[in-house]
């Protein structure tokens, strides 16, 4: 019988700028791996559950910029190891 449980995917890499992450994925392709980064930024909800969000303020943006330029490096560094 096939399990219905979902695998649970870990990310390739994790950075943080301030109160910004970006995590790093690994895919695979028809020519191989390739990574994409997603970012986000904590906050609370009402409830006072922590939940992330996808948008940004003024002041999150240059830590956000910053960690960009991170994430692109460490992404262009796992291609030239390849």
């Amino acid at each position: 019988m096939a399990s219905n449980k979902k695998q649970i995917r870990k990310p390739a890499g994790t950075l943080r700028c301030g109160n910004i992450r970006a995590t790093i994925w690994e895919n695979t392709g028809a020519q191989g791996p390739f990574y994409a980064a997603s970012f986000s930024r904590p906050f609370k909800d009402q409830s006072g559950a922590w939940r992330n969000g996808a948008s940004f303020g003024l002041y999150d943006l240059e830590a956000l910029m910053n960690l960009a330029l991170e994430a692109k490096e460490w992404i262009a560094g796992q291609a030239a190891q390849a």
